[in-house]
């Protein structure tokens, strides 16, 4: 009697409503299994959310469920990207202790001003010489996957605010403050190759530097540093006089990205470079206290769940089908950028920086492409500037490097992480 009057009720047997509860449920406790003890383990969390993935990608096409496209799905995955992003570049920024000096960020300077453009460069030329795109398409390429991901890079990054710092750290320093601001930085290329696939005259290309590479940097970072030290300034006092409750210290993570990323963005400026400055600025309010540890360690929960989010759905949306989109050259890529593009540009333009030979080969190696891509691909999917092949061509070669990082990065960041001396500690 009862399933009947069930089934009459929409409560019948397969509903997909249920499965997918069910299967988010399982996500999340394997997640919580994949973050225990993630530091005895020689492989990352990642590797987990995206094996999880292609096993629920599997699961759909069993059901026959169509799953979920970066291209016709874009803006969804773009917004959980994006908000992954913020709370990451906001993570980030907290962490570092450096003083603000050149040649304490001597490293980063350099991956960012000449190491990331050349990647863009060498990504671009491949693409228009190598995968036989446009040189828009080439450019767009570039700027999607230049920039290292400060979601995944957080795991060889370096540890919690408060820790001891030591001069081993400058890699791992060099890692998070890159990760932190290159993905705001890595914006204008993607605007630029945007402009030509759009058929922008040498006049838009100057508008370009001028209002991308100029104001919006500038006034993001200034908005970002700003407001983070402001709501310090504000919340600490509160805090200490007990106004409001150490509860929601961590709460404060998710707040803070949020009123910085939406501040820079309302008067056009990078919200991404603005969540960095503003973590930076907010640690810097006063170092060693411990509400920046309870504020750090609630960032690190919300961005977890984050990542999980963006990589279980990347594994979804796999088929053997788009599997073939990049074409032979654009898998060619992949490795390419991974062992030669991204060594070489770090080999070249920091034999002069603070890092050792084998800092420097930890930096080179660690240029992981994660969740950032995801978000970059996603936006050039909504400008549609791109044929429909060419979309597609850049869209899965993207997210296959994103796929073959998330794994030779996670599986190797312990092991070389502690061959190295470079573990977190």
């Amino acid at each position: 009697m009862y399933l009947p009057l069930a089934a009459e009720l929409g409560l019948s047997p397969g509903d997909p409503y249920a499965i997918g509860l069910f299967c988010a449920g399982l996500a999340f406790c394997a997640a919580i299994a994949a973050l225990s003890y993630q530091e005895e383990r020689a492989f990352s969390a990642s590797v987990i959310y995206l094996g999880l993935g292609l096993i629920a990608a599997v699961g759909l096409y069993v059901i026959g469920v169509e799953p979920l496209s970066p291209i016709e799905d874009a803006e969804l995955l773009n917004r959980v990207a994006e908000l992954a992003l913020l709370v990451a570049v906001f993570t980030a920024g907290l962490k570092i202790e450096r003083t603000l000096t050149f040649s304490s960020w001597r490293s980063v300077v350099l991956l960012i001003v000449l190491v990331m453009p050349a990647t863009v460069g060498l990504i671009a030329l491949f693409g228009t010489q190598v995968m036989g795109l446009s040189l828009g398409a080439a450019l767009i390429l570039g700027g999607v996957l230049a920039a290292t991901d400060p979601v995944l890079a957080g795991d060889i990054g370096v540890g919690a605010p408060g820790e001891q710092p030591d001069e081993r750290e400058e890699p791992q320093f060099a890692i998070t403050a890159e990760a932190g601001l290159n993905d705001g930085l890595s914006t204008p290329f993607v605007l630029l190759g945007i402009l030509v696939a759009g058929g922008a005259s040498a006049g838009g290309v100057v508008e370009w530097g001028l209002a991308d590479a100029l104001y919006a940097t500038s006034v993001g970072a200034a908005v970002g540093a700003a407001g983070g030290y402001g709501l310090a300034a504000l919340v600490l006092p509160l805090r200490k006089g007990q106004f409001l409750d150490s509860q929601f210290d961590g709460f404060v993570s998710i707040a803070a990205p949020l009123l910085l990323y939406g501040a820079a963005e309302a008067i056009g400026s990078y919200g991404l470079v603005a969540g960095f400055a503003g973590g930076l600025a907010f640690h810097r309010y006063e170092f060693g206290h411990e509400y920046m540890s309870r504020v750090h360690d609630g960032a690190e929960v919300v961005e977890k769940l984050f990542e999980l989010a963006v990589i279980l759905l990347l594994g979804s949306t796999v088929t053997l089908a788009v599997l073939d989109e990049p074409g032979v050259a654009g898998w060619l890529l992949v490795p390419a950028l991974l062992t030669v593009f991204r060594p070489l540009a770090v080999f070249v333009f920091l034999s002069r920086s603070p890092l050792t030979l084998r800092g420097r080969a930890f930096v080179a190696w660690f240029g992981v492409r994660g969740v950032a891509a995801v978000y970059f691909a996603t936006l050039v999917v909504q400008a549609g500037v791109l044929s429909g092949e060419e979309q597609s061509t850049v869209v899965w070669t993207a997210l296959v490097c994103v796929m073959v990082s998330v794994v030779l990065h996670g599986v190797t960041g312990s092991p070389l992480s502690r061959r190295l001396g470079y573990e977190r500690r």
